[in-house]
């Protein structure tokens, strides 16, 4: 029989705990991952528009957000750093600090002399800067105050808002600047939002007083043998190509949106309505299959259904535009690439987190997003050379552009399809650590004592979690 004084007297079982106080570093994660989303496309949505105030090309407009992406790059490997070194709030702080200069450079370079392209520019470039400080930081927030209940759908609402934010430039932003002189006016309201909504960043705590669940207590692996091993992975490039090519292509089509649909005969608000469509649908079906990925924990089945999807309306993409039934077909396929393609991001950000554990989210996540942010300037780039002459039926139509869009999401579908194949079994480690504190709480403490998984520190090598 077991004795009833035996926990007081022989075992001190450590105490995890979350705080309502999480939910506003997370609600704060969302503002700036919707402002910096909005700044980025203030003018993508209105290319045309904005082209004709600077009086320079849209091809030129184009860089704004191809700009915008290789500052990301620039950034990401001091961005590991600081999340690595001094968790969330430092980031939060530096994003706040560059979206409230960058706002008002790029303000001051629309407004003086009848708009300064060059200052407009680098405005835009210093918040490509702030963009990874926050973007990359909802898997690190996750882990540092939120247990395995509520992790994906804590990351799914911070990642998903930078869409959110895209939407909202999308739609507004055309309506602000329905011509060339409305443009400083409309750069003024984004810069006063983005204001407003950065000045909370410098009074949020740090870290939780206790740790919520026993995987964020264990001590995680170094920077830089993380980064190493992390590297040398095969199930780490598995999710990276994938997740670079996806994230890059959704960059692309909704920067150049407006030049997709155009050559139709479709205008900037029916291309900022497909753009709302993209992100408010993928939102809404994300709301959905989050919270039922944080019951379930079917990353892997999660992954293998939505990728198909994601393919599929790149090959929808292709003809839509040119649909004799009008701009239906394209809000269609608009609708179902955002419901696979945002249901997919937290679910693959969580489940690298999962499968990298003991190493700190943030270095798989924000290279990820970089590569992401990389491909898509690339892509941008690339499209708008494929883009039709004006000899072309219609004249400079993107048909070409998403068609090398459509065969190279194909070719990265295997990739992420082959996860837990071929013999090779990967384990969702960190679930495991958290779930062998729960399970040692039903048993009787003689087998408590056998379990040892809340006292042993996980080993460094990956492979002891890969095999």
């Amino acid at each position: 029989m077991v004795n009833p004084n035996y926990e007081e007297s022989n075992v001190t079982r450590p105490i995890y705990k979350v705080y309502k106080r999480r939910f506003w570093g997370l609600a704060q994660l969302v503002l700036l991952n919707i402002v910096v989303s909005w700044d980025w496309l203030t003018f993508s949505s209105i290319s045309s528009t904005a082209a004709e105030y600077f009086q320079v090309s849209e091809s030129a407009i184009n860089w704004m957000s191809t700009g915008y992406l290789f500052a990301f790059c620039i950034a990401s490997p001091f961005v590991i750093w600081v999340l690595n070194k001094g968790g969330p709030k430092p980031a939060i702080v530096i994003t706040a600090t560059l979206l409230l200069i960058g706002n008002w450079l790029r303000y001051a370079g629309t407004r003086a002399n009848g708009g300064i392209f060059g200052l407009a520019m680098f405005g835009q470039i210093l918040i490509g800067l702030a963009q990874p400080f926050c973007l990359c930081a909802p898997t690190r927030y996750s882990d540092l105050w939120f247990s395995d209940k509520g992790r994906t759908s804590a990351t799914a609402v911070a990642s998903l808002a930078n869409p959110l934010g895209a939407a909202l430039g999308q739609l507004i932003d055309s309506e602000w600047a329905s011509k060339p002189s409305d443009i400083p006016n409309m750069v003024l309201y984004i810069s006063v939002i983005s204001s407003v909504a950065a000045i909370p960043s410098f009074f949020l705590p740090a870290a939780p007083p206790t740790p919520p669940s026993a995987s964020s207590a264990i001590p995680r692996t170094p920077l830089i043998p993380a980064t190493r091993q992390l590297l040398g992975t095969l199930e780490f490039w598995l999710i990276l190509i994938p997740f670079s090519v996806y994230v890059g292509f959704f960059n692309s089509v909704s920067s150049l949106l407006n030049q997709i649909l155009e050559p139709y005969g479709f205008s900037e608000t029916d291309a900022g309505i497909a753009g709302a469509i993209l992100i408010v649908v993928g939102l809404v079906v994300a709301a959905v299959v989050s919270p039922l990925t944080d019951r379930f924990k079917h990353y892997l089945g999660s992954i293998r259904i939505l990728v198909p999807i994601v393919v599929a309306s790149y090959i929808g993409l292709i003809f839509a535009p040119s649909s004799s039934a009008g701009i239906a077909p394209s809000y269609v396929v608009m609708a179902l690439m955002g419901a696979s393609s945002f249901s997919l991001l937290p679910v693959v950000l969580e489940y690298l987190v999962e499968i990298t554990y003991p190493f700190s989210p943030e270095i798989g996540s924000t290279i990820c997003w970089t590569g992401g942010q990389l491909l898509g300037a690339c892509f941008i780039l690339i499209q708008d050379a494929l883009k039709a002459s004006e000899n072309a039926n219609p004249a400079y139509n993107m048909r070409n552009a998403l068609i090398f869009a459509c065969v190279i999401c194909a070719a990265a579908a295997p990739f992420p399809l082959s996860l837990g194949l071929f013999g090779r079994t990967v384990t969702r480690r960190r679930l495991e650590i958290d779930r062998g504190i729960e399970l040692q709480g039903s048993v009787s403490p003689p087998e408590e004592k056998k379990g040892g998984l809340s006292e042993d520190t996980p080993p460094a090598d990956i492979s002891f979690y890969i095999r």
